[in-house]
């Protein structure tokens, strides 16, 4: 027994030697501290520097009515240039009501209408019972997938319809029966409407649309319906949503001028304080360049004016309260300024998300105050009944998808949007220097007005910090920390080599989708670079590697490894993309003036995404030095227009330029660059 225990305590003790020799071998990562929050963390103090001006802007604006109304139409105006096109006439609604609903007070008619031809809208109309031209409120559903149907959506419909308000409650896109993306039978094929959101806001963006354009065009057209309604006093028309619908609300009443009153319940909606709080939310919440803008929370209740506005909050929302009282007090100093400050207010509940039957009730007293006949009478809410969502469907089959055989969904939009861009595009014109590309605009005209899509040239010097040396089966590889005045560090790994005599010096710069780590893990790969190349660096790009997004972060429903960063990113100005290739210029700046490189430099990229920063980069390159020479992928990136005709794809914001496709698209770079692109064994 003795002799056994020996042997098993030897056991032991060698795979105990064995595994701390494994936690001991030394690793690729070069940063000394918690790498995975850099890129957030960075990304958060550009939001704050850009929005720094903001403070001062809004003490200006409260000094005076002039100086108010000058601040509203400043932020209206940016609103209208971030929100993207817009439809340019109004369309016939070929509006049609599918059924009625007798109720005591009042009845739900059940309508189905055209916001643009063949895009059906599903909604119902809750109008009071008697004659009367009643005041009509418009009530933008938030992200229940029932819509519409949501048992606390109906219930508010009918406090307003049995205290004399005209309710339209329409489907948003991608909830109630608008599926966007189903299959043949009308299933979904996302997990939910949030996600649906996001998705289509990704394809929108290609084309230079934003999903919350197309939301508020649906409301737009909504009120459209309401004012044809001979019921409806079209003089007073208001607008009241919950959550998402809150969000929709606080666009449309900053751009519709029908609106006399408005109330925003759990108002979300994307800025400073809450992008550093609980990070990006869905698609239809977010506008690429917003943050460039300067456009936060308050604003859009400041663009409405001094028009009455009503601010209804949960104490205990997951919406952080402190934030919407900050939104009523600076929207208030705006109110005062222009001698209303009567028309704003705010209620708070002891609840959390969403109309309680409290905040409904408010609302009702709110808009009974400035649309109404009996301002500052209580409201008392009964037995309010709900119906089934089979007993309010407006459709055949339940989703416009499958009930119109010409329906023509958002993401059918887009990839025909994209069609017609590709015919009207200038062609490139492309060389085999490293000025490959001639813009027919001017890069400084391009540059100028559509910052979206290309990143700035760097003006910095680049410093090289040295950490210590990871050593592989007879190659030294060193490892640097990379730094530019106001860029991210980059981690790199420098591996040189003395083979090549001066004349055939050359520099390979390798970046990967899955981090540096996979490509050093080829000590065969790397000798065989050693043999070509005088200089290899091997770097971590932003938010690969090293400064990848933590999975604690991401929410699986967003679709996107780098939600997080990518949605920031557009929100700065700057998407992630062109955030890369940044990155290259500033190691290509390393490489050809602090290494003082004589010879040309080479790109080497693995994956979808460094595949396409390596394009961006080698088309775009501004040198210095001798620039790219060639261009070497494991594999060629799909184009941009075959990933909309894949509208569930998992990660598409980590490859997202706004308004690419009004310019170019994937095979344009290809083209470009012509024999500088060498596609490599994996």
């Amino acid at each position: 027994m003795m002799g056994r225990g020996k042997v098993l305590l030897g056991m032991l003790m060698v795979l105990g030697a064995m595994l701390s020799a494994r936690a001991q071998q030394p690793t690729t990562n070069v940063l000394d501290w918690k790498a995975p929050t850099t890129l957030s963390t960075y990304l958060l103090q550009r939001l704050h520097e850009q929005y720094a001006p903001r403070a001062a802007q809004l003490d200006y604006a409260a000094q005076s009515a002039a100086n108010a109304m000058a601040y509203r139409d400043s932020v209206r105006a940016r609103f209208r240039r971030v929100l993207g096109p817009l439809p340019t006439t109004r369309t016939p609604l070929r509006a049609q009501v599918t059924g009625q609903l007798a109720r005591a007070g009042f009845r739900i008619e059940k309508v189905i209408y055209e916001s643009t031809p063949n895009h059906h809208v599903t909604a119902n109309l809750y109008v009071p019972a008697g004659a009367g031209r009643w005041p009509a409120v418009l009530f933008p559903c938030g992200h229940e997938a029932e819509g519409k149907a949501t048992v606390s959506y109906q219930q508010t419909a009918m406090l307003f319809a049995l205290n004399g308000f005209a309710v339209l409650v329409p489907d948003p896109v991608s909830q109630g029966e608008r599926m966007q993306l189903t299959d043949a039978a009308g299933k979904p094929l996302t997990r939910g409407g949030t996600t649906e959101h996001t998705l289509l806001n990704a394809q929108a963006a290609l084309v230079g649309r934003t999903l919350p354009a197309a939301e508020l065009w649906d409301n737009v057209r909504s009120l459209d319906y309401l004012a044809s309604r001979p019921e409806v006093d079209t003089a007073r028309l208001g607008c009241l949503g919950n959550s998402g619908g809150a969000t929709q609300t606080a666009y449309l009443m900053a751009f519709d001028p029908r609106l006399k009153a408005a109330a925003l319940c759990s108002y979300v909606a994307a800025g400073e304080r809450n992008l550093e709080l609980t990070g990006p939310a869905d698609g239809c919440v977010m506008l690429p360049g917003a943050g460039r803008a300067r456009l936060d929370l308050a604003d859009w209740p400041i663009m409405f004016a001094p028009k009455p506005l009503r601010i209804l909050a949960g104490r205990y929302d997951f919406v952080d309260y402190t934030q919407i009282q900050a939104v009523q007090a600076e929207a208030l100093r705006v109110y005062m300024a222009l001698g209303k400050f009567e028309r704003i207010s705010m209620f708070t509940y002891d609840d959390g998300h969403g109309i309680s039957k409290p905040k409904r009730a408010d609302a009702v007293v709110w808009f009974r105050r400035w649309l109404g006949e009996a301002a500052g009478e209580p409201v008392v809410e009964g037995n309010l009944p709900v119906s089934t969502a089979k007993e309010l469907q407006c459709t055949a089959t339940g989703q416009v998808n499958t009930s119109f055989a010409k329906e023509e969904n958002l993401s059918a939009f887009y990839q025909a949007e994209a069609k017609r861009l590709a015919k009207s595009r200038p062609a490139f014109e492309s060389t085999e220097t490293h000025s490959a590309l001639t813009w027919p605009l001017g890069w400084d005209v391009v540059t100028r007005y559509h910052p979206l899509i290309y990143p700035k040239r760097p003006s910095t010097f680049v410093r090289a910090e040295a950490r210590d040396t990871l050593r592989r089966t007879g190659l030294a590889l060193q490892k640097l920390i990379l730094r530019g005045d106001t860029h991210l560090p980059l981690p790199a790994l420098l591996l040189t080599s003395d083979q090549l005599p001066d004349a055939e010096r050359r520099t390979l710069i390798c970046f990967s989708d899955r981090g540096k780590a996979a490509l050093a893990d080829s000590t065969a790969w790397l000798r065989s670079l050693q043999s070509q190349y005088t200089t290899v660096l091997l770097v971590d790009l932003r938010g690969h590697g090293e400064t990848a997004d933590p999975a604690a972060a991401l929410d699986p429903k967003y679709y996107n490894r780098e939600y997080r960063p990518a949605l920031i990113g557009l929100h700065l100005g700057q998407s992630l993309l062109a955030q890369r290739v940044e990155d290259v210029y500033m190691l290509l700046q390393y490489c050809t003036v602090t290494r003082r490189a004589s010879g040309p430099v080479d790109l080497y990229a693995d994956g979808r995404t460094s595949a396409l920063v390596a394009l961006h980069a080698a088309v775009l390159a501004p040198g210095p030095g001798p620039g790219i020479q060639q261009v070497k992928l494991r594999a060629l990136p799909a184009s941009y227009q075959s990933q909309l005709a894949t509208p569930t794809a998992r990660d598409t914001y980590s490859d997202a330029l706004p308004g690419v496709l009004r310019y170019y698209d994937v095979p344009d770079l290809v083209r470009a660059l012509g024999q500088r692109l060498v596609l490599a064994r994996p």
